[in-house]
């Protein structure tokens, strides 16, 4: 084979990832907190950026005077930039007018106050209460050690060489904190943070103080029997001292606030219905609404004579200011047409709730809307609609489903609220196991499995069955036939 070099000329077609077009999906995947953050950020590099106020016009005010068309064609041949075009229609794209409405005022009831957090509330008991000048410092040192749960992380023999105190002055502030609100804070485990929960609410249950101190682990498991052949007494008793744990709080210290812990839900989609049909109303009401500055346009038009770095500069950020814009008004358009498809394809979900959920993936979307798969995804991701059943994210439309019977498909989501309504209605003296749970979706025609079921009863939250068991006075006495103890045997009916 000859080998040689030579020139060939070829013609291909290659996707360059532009700064306009980088900027575009960026803007896509923002949500409406996210862009009024990014445009202000935009504002402060960009001085040919500036914001619309509307307030600032009044009916009647004379509008500029149109410059003539003479004038409009010289400054055309003089200046051929790009952002020319988008000044072509005499448009702004970025802006949209609305006619001035009366907003009603504000009340007090409207205004949030922070709630305070546990350091706080414990501080100010501890202002309150009488301790001296030594122990207010040991204190607020335990205190400053407090996690958010409300337990101790330090040890008392590591407070005292700290402080240089003794270790019994320790325990006796510590002891004065474990009387705060909210009853268990300032534990060192939690077998200490119940017991002084069951101490402060004066309850009186021999059962249920081995419980805490001795059967912890078990009782997780959902080992009541084994608790009771131990303790030596039936197996309800030992199930009311449990509903008596589950009443405590594991952790005293979580009802509190916590530092940069608020999250604010702006919805970037709101559906109403309207006569039987649902509006979508894009939320961009939060989001800034840019325009062009008109001096330094015209100075750029006018002036010649300018510093041609400068020039240049002006320009290429008046070529990035409607790009910006545009991004920002295709965002919304995307938005609309995503939002238009999911209201037409879940319609049964909007109407009923979540048990009518359909499967739906980003594939049929996509060719629904005539979109990119990417697209439809960054269109969708950190996105909230509000609907009315609920405040939603935009990506719980798209779940998956199981086969039935009838030929189509179930979701997963719908699946799931069948479950929990299953678990809510049945015996609790004989609950379902997930092999009949399973047997039961197959009756109503949704082929799935039973570890489906155990996936989707983890997902949820809801216990096992050994857990979810109520022992009744019948079968305590079932299960103790042929078993003795040694002391008393008390059984209380239920």
């Amino acid at each position: 084979m000859r080998m040689g070099f030579g020139l060939h000329v070829e013609q291909t077609q290659k996707l360059i990832m532009t700064p306009e077009l980088r900027q575009a999906i960026t803007v896509l995947q923002l949500s409406s907190l996210e862009l009024s953050s990014y445009i202000e950020q935009q504002l402060e590099e960009n001085p040919l950026l500036e914001l619309r106020e509307f307030e600032n016009e009044k009916e009647g005010e004379p509008s500029p005077p149109e410059e003539k068309q003479e004038d409009q064609e010289e400054k055309k041949g003089e200046l051929d930039l790009d952002w020319e075009e988008y000044f072509h229609d005499s448009s702004d794209l970025g802006v949209t007018r609305y006619e001035r409405q009366e907003q009603p005022g504000y009340s007090y009831e409207n205004f949030l106050s922070q709630a305070p957090t546990l350091s706080e509330h414990l501080f100010s008991q501890l202002n309150l209460s009488p301790c001296s000048g030594r122990d207010r410092t040991i204190g607020e040192y335990l205190i400053g050690n407090i996690d958010e749960n409300g337990y101790l992380q330090v040890s008392l023999p590591e407070v005292a060489a700290r402080l240089k105190v003794d270790e019994a002055d320790v325990e006796r502030v510590l002891s004065l904190i474990q009387g705060f609100d909210p009853p268990g804070v300032g534990s060192r485990n939690l077998q200490e943070c119940l017991l002084i929960q069951v101490e402060h609410l004066s309850i009186k249950n021999d059962v249920l103080i081995k419980l805490i101190k001795n059967y912890l682990v078990d009782l997780g498991k959902g080992r009541l029997n084994r608790i009771s052949q131990y303790l030596g007494i039936g197996v309800q008793e030992v199930q009311e001292a449990s509903d008596i744990l589950k009443t405590l709080d594991p952790k005293p210290g979580r009802n509190f606030t916590r530092m940069n812990d608020t999250r604010y839900i702006v919805p970037d989609i709101t559906l109403e219905k309207v006569v039987g049909e649902y509006v979508i109303l894009v939320n961009d009401v939060s989001i800034p609404r840019l325009t062009i500055n008109a001096t330094y346009r015209s100075v750029l038009s006018k002036d010649k004579d300018c510093d041609p770095k400068t020039r240049r500069f002006v320009e290429s950020k008046l070529n990035a200011a409607p790009w910006l814009i545009r991004s920002i008004e295709q965002r919304r358009l995307t938005l609309y047409k995503v939002a238009s498809c999911l209201v037409e394809m879940q319609r049964d979900f909007l109407d009923k709730g979540v048990k009518h959920l359909k499967p739906l993936n980003l594939k049929r979307v996509a060719e629904r809307v005539g979109l990119h798969e990417s697209t439809v995804s960054r269109a969708t991701s950190n996105k909230y609609i509000q609907t009315p059943q609920g405040v939603f994210e935009m990506k719980y439309f798209f779940s998956t489903g199981l086969n039935n019977e009838a030929g189509t498909t179930t979701s997963a989501e719908s699946i799931k609220k069948m479950l929990q309504e299953l678990v809510a209605e049945e015996d609790t003296k004989t609950p379902l196991n997930d092999q009949k749970i399973a047997a039961i979706f197959r009756q109503r025609g949704i082929n799935i499995s039973r570890r489906t079921v155990a996936k989707y009863r983890n997902e949820l939250g809801i216990a096992p069955i050994r857990k979810r068991k109520r022992y009744s006075l019948g079968t305590f006495l079932r299960f103790n036939r042929g078993h003795s103890f040694d002391g008393e045997i008390r059984i209380n009916a239920a």
